[in-house]
């Protein structure tokens, strides 16, 4: 199990992928051949529910499927699993957003995170938005962990790929295959709205979980190693400059 630490979360709520019965739906999922069969089939993109989910403020049932324009919202003790396009997410519990709609409907062009968090796993292709109270990251083809505080900060990481994390006036850019983690503030710390973070509140296994969803593996699968959680990220001001407090440490 991946090195991992808590803050304002639980063990049993950040290790749902370990449960027989969400092993068991995943399981089901890919045998039945995953997103394209169940929308040849006419069958729910939904992988896994758990608890109190309302789509569009109504009571989610089995079989319902999630599609762009939706807006979801999870109880206590419940989650979403679900799959749109080459993309996969877990919703966590006591958790409010919108998917919005790309080119296509099986396309997502935005997450707009109101509270709670959200696994994501993004396959290659346009670029892809997730808006928070205070950051807004662009995304391509890459897996990534988001979280928003109750004070509204935000807590951003990119698990793997290429992201632009933008929040009034201040601008990011994060090239990471191994966990580069952020906070949005909601005032300035040091003079800064984005400042680096340490790993928080997620797993390696996790992202794993949600690729596999999508015939897809993580960049350090592909690698066959991983680096080092260090809350250090690549951080440019401008093109071609960076900010000598974020460079990543070499190990």
């Amino acid at each position: 199990m991946s090195h991992h630490t808590l803050q304002g979360r639980s063990a049993d709520e950040v290790l749902w992928f370990q449960r027989r019965q969400t092993l068991q739906a995943a399981a089901a999922w890919t045998a039945l051949g995953g997103l394209p069969a169940a929308m040849a089939q006419q069958r729910s993109n939904v992988v896994e529910f758990v608890g109190d989910v309302l789509l569009n403020g109504e009571r989610m049932r089995p079989q319902q499927t999630v599609q762009t324009g939706d807006d979801l919202q999870t109880g206590p003790a419940s989650r979403l699993v679900f799959v749109i396009g080459n993309a996969a997410f877990h919703v966590r519990q006591n958790s409010r957003l919108s998917v919005g709609r790309g080119a296509t409907i099986n396309t997502v062009s935005l997450l707009r995170m109101l509270t709670g968090a959200v696994v994501s796993v993004f396959g290659r292709g346009s670029s892809r938005t997730i808006a928070t109270p205070t950051l807004t990251a662009g995304i391509r083809g890459t897996g990534v962990y988001t979280e928003v505080m109750p004070d509204q900060r935000t807590y951003f990481c990119n698990c793997y790929g290429l992201v632009d994390v933008t929040t009034r006036g201040e601008r990011t850019v994060s090239e990471s295959s191994y966990h580069q983690s952020f906070w949005g503030e909601v005032e300035p710390r040091s003079g800064r709205l984005i400042t680096p973070a340490g790993a928080i509140n997620h797993t390696d296994e996790e992202l794993e979980f949600l690729a596999r969803l999508i015939g897809q593996r993580t960049a350090w699968e592909i690698a066959g190693k991983k680096g080092v959680k260090d809350g250090k990220g690549y951080m440019e001001d401008k093109p071609g400059q960076m900010h000598p407090a974020m460079m990543p440490a070499v190990r």
